[in-house]
Order: structure tokens, then C-alpha cells, then sequence
């Protein structure tokens, strides 16, 4: 049972609760535009769990072979790493990511065969984003894109494209809708730079905080998240949301000791704490707008 516990646990599952409310946000708003598919909802949502989980093996596979995770950073010190602690060979993880990308390929066609061009290309481009995150030679992550790639592929990307999967066309109220979350899910990996900035200068790395510093990493954090409140503000009033969207102000204390808690110090679980953040607010987000269709 143990094998399995790790490779669970190497997947990284807790992670997967963005995804799902990335899926779920621009299948909601499609809902509201006419039928919804449950059947092409849970074949999305199954992608791009599966994709998030190929990422996050192939992800540890390049950032331990490259030497950039070693037991000395933060994240080993708080949550397991199984590839680390010599629990899963690095040859396995990267075989089995690159299982779960065909997977994700077959599903990709047949939902081509399903709604066409645009998902294939969708697919495509998500794909090459994820492997190319720290695998060489692009490695990106390493050259201060990754905040900006996790923006897209948990914004706009796979908000439009849940929509697309609904809708069969885009939408300029998702495109809207998907920033603020986007930008949230993209200040887990920025915090969590942030936090590691020393260790990362160390081994070579150039990331977001790096360029900019750290005291500009964490002033564009705080800024980040006070923008996200105010665009559901601007949106609940302005369009394309409806007053419903309002209930997401209920994880404002949420954010409000988050905030003052990195003001302080940035504690070894930054990402984590961020990252529950993200999650009240989405599933509030999601919840709003399945009372909006309702109502």
C-alpha cells in the first residue's frame, strides 16, 4: 500500500482542487448560455486533473535531476516529496508522467472528434506549456515566466476553454471572469519564489522575484490579491456578473490574515496558506454562479 501512497501523495492532489474550480468556473458561465453537458463537464474536468498531475510529476522529475530540489527547500520541509526522500526513482516519475500525458492525448481526441480546432490547439498549447515548465530546453520556470504561464493556464485558458467544451465558441464574459482566479492560482508559485528567493539565486535559478526583488515580489503579491477582490466588486456591478457573485467577499478574513501573516513572515507553508486561499475563493466564485444560472 505504500507504493501507492506515494505515488499518490508525488502527484501532489491537494493541488487539484484549482483545476477543478478552473473547469468548473467556465463550465458554470457556459451553463448559462444554454444546456449542460455533465458528460462533457466530468471528460474536461478528468483532463485536466490528469494533465495537473502529469505537470507536477515532470515538474519534481527536472527540478530534482537539476539539483534545484534538495532537502533543504522549504517545500520538503513541510509537506512529503516522495522523489526526494528516495521513495520513488526519478525514471518511474518520469514514465509515468509521461503515461499520464497520453492519457491526456487520447482524451484531447477524442474531445477534438467531439468540438473541434480550437480544443486541439487548446490541448496543444497546454501541453507544451506544462512539460517545458522545467524541462529543458526551455525550462522557463527557471527564467522568471513561470507566474505569467500559471496566469493563462488556470486563467484564461482553462476557464475559455471549459466554456468552449460547453458553448462551442468563446467567451469574452469568461475571458473576464477567469482573471481574478487566474491571478490568484499564479501567486501560489509567486509566494512560494518569494520564500525561496535565496535558495533559488543559490542554484542559479532567475525567477519572478529575482528580477524584480524581493520586497517588489511581495508588494505585487498583496496587490495581486486586492485586485482580485475588487475586479468581483467591479464585475458584480459593471457585468458580466450578477449581485451572487458577492458571497465570494466572505473569504475577504481569509485573505485579510493571509496578507497580514506574509507582511510579517513568509512563513515555509506560503504556498500552501495561498493556495487554501484560492480555494475559498473559487469555490465561492463557482457557487455564485451555479445560484446565478439557478436564479
Amino acid at each position: 500500500m505504500n507504493i501507492y501512497r506515494n505515488w499518490f501523495l508525488a502527484s501532489r492532489p491537494w493541488s487539484f482542487t484549482m483545476t477543478a474550480i478552473s473547469v468548473s468556473v467556465g463550465s458554470a458561465l457556459g451553463a448559462q448560455s444554454g444546456a449542460f453537458s455533465w458528460g462533457l463537464y466530468l471528460i474536461t474536468l478528468f483532463s485536466m486533473i490528469v494533465l495537473h498531475a502529469a505537470t507536477n510529476l515532470i515538474n519534481d522529475h527536472f527540478d530534482v535531476l537539476s539539483g534545484v530540489d534538495t532537502s533543504e527547500v522549504s517545500t520538503a520541509q513541510y509537506r512529503p516529496h516522495p522523489l526526494l526522500e528516495a521513495k520513488l526513482q526519478s525514471i518511474h516519475v518520469r514514465n509515468v508522467a509521461l503515461l499520464l500525458y497520453g492519457l491526456v492525448i487520447l482524451a484531447g481526441i477524442y474531445m477534438f472528434s467531439l468540438r473541434g480546432w480550437p480544443i486541439l490547439w487548446l490541448g496543444l498549447i497546454g501541453a507544451i506549456a506544462s512539460f517545458f515548465y522545467t524541462a529543458p530546453p526551455l525550462k522557463y520556470k527557471y527564467r522568471g515566466f513561470g507566474e505569467f504561464s500559471v496566469f493563462l493556464m488556470w486563467g484564461p485558458f482553462m476557464v475559455e476553454g471549459a466554456y468552449f467544451v460547453q458553448r462551442q465558441s468563446f467567451s469574452r464574459e469568461a475571458f473576464w471572469v477567469s482573471l481574478p482566479f487566474g491571478a490568484l492560482v499564479a501567486l501560489v508559485l509567486l509566494i512560494n519564489n518569494v520564500r525561496d528567493i535565496n535558495h533559488d539565486r543559490d542554484h542559479g535559478i532567475r525567477t519572478l522575484p529575482i528580477l524584480i526583488g524581493r520586497r517588489n515580489g511581495l508588494r505585487l503579491y498583496i496587490t495581486l490579491v486586492v485586485l482580485a477582490y475588487c475586479a468581483i466588486l467591479l464585475m458584480a456591478f459593471l457585468g458580466p456578473l450578477h449581485r451572487w457573485s458577492l458571497i465570494v467577499l466572505l473569504s475577504l478574513p481569509l485573505a485579510y490574515r493571509l496578507l497580514a501573516q506574509m507582511i510579517r513572515k513568509i512563513p515555509l507553508d506560503a504556498d500552501a496558506q495561498t493556495a487554501q486561499l484560492d480555494t475559498a475563493f473559487g469555490f465561492l466564485l463557482v457557487v455564485s454562479l451555479v445560484l446565478e444560472g439557478l436564479f
